[in-house]
């Protein structure tokens, strides 16, 4: 079973003749070097980015003929960061990712439900009551992912999650997105690759706007590939790598 699908599917910058299949769940990195296409494919993923050339689908259907709403409920896109200028509670933070549902003015049961089991799954609830504003880069980023799931949806797409995290905080959030995973599509932009070697089911390499590679990430993160695409020389040590310049 798939869930997106694209088929020479390009952009008018930083994106060439794409053609890959994402299944039903998994986690799948996108890496490549500054300016490679990641984030424009991502975006286009995300319903962000048109008019795109070629076809990109979603559940058997082009992603630019999905109404926005509907697609919203499927498809959740966290974006590199965030920024909050008023003082939103963490959970009404959480509550913000059900807006494709709202009908009216006031959160319903279900609201309230789903954004109690993304706080669960993220660890927030013992901090919903705090101002968002204070929050710890960590503990804002997974704030901003219960957001996104409280959208209960089939598809997860990540900008550089881990971007602005210390270690420690980097691997708990890819552990958590292993294990979201299991039962949905998660796809993460990531410039780094022993997190890409480390968690995920399948990685993309992107160069110049092209796929490179695409496949199990042991395969593809050779070293021959990160000197071509990356000019660095890579060891891999037990699905950890070493550079050197």
């Amino acid at each position: 079973m798939t869930s997106f699908i694209a088929r020479q599917l390009g952009f008018a910058y930083g994106l060439h003749d794409a053609r890959f299949e994402f299944p039903r769940n998994g986690l799948i990195t996108i890496t490549g070097p500054n300016g490679a296409g990641k984030s424009t494919l991502l975006g286009i993923l995300a319903g962000l980015r048109s008019p795109y050339h070629g076809s990109c689908t979603f559940g058997g259907k082009e992603v630019r003929h999905w109404p926005k709403r509907e697609f919203a409920r499927k498809v959740a896109f966290l974006p590199q960061s965030v920024r909050m200028e008023f003082p939103f509670t963490v959970e009404e933070v959480v509550l913000m990712g059900r807006t494709p549902y709202a009908s009216g003015w006031f959160q319903t049961a279900e609201d309230r439900s789903a954004a109690e089991e993304a706080m669960t799954t993220t660890d927030t609830l013992t901090f919903r009551g705090r101002d968002f504003r204070t929050l710890s880069g960590g503990e804002a980023q997974r704030v901003i992912l219960a957001s996104a799931l409280t959208q209960r949806p089939e598809a997860l797409l990540l900008d550089e999650p881990a971007t602005h995290l210390d270690l420690r905080h980097q691997l708990s959030l890819y552990r958590l997105l292993v294990e979201l995973a299991k039962s949905l599509l998660v796809v993460a932009v990531t410039h780094d690759l022993n997190l890409a070697l480390r968690f995920s089911d399948r990685v993309m390499v992107l160069e110049d706007g092209r796929v490179a590679a695409d496949g199990l990430p042991a395969e593809v993160l050779n070293p021959a590939l990160i000197a071509r695409v990356f000019e660095v020389q890579a060891t891999v040590h037990a699905r950890w790598l070493t550079y050197e310049a």
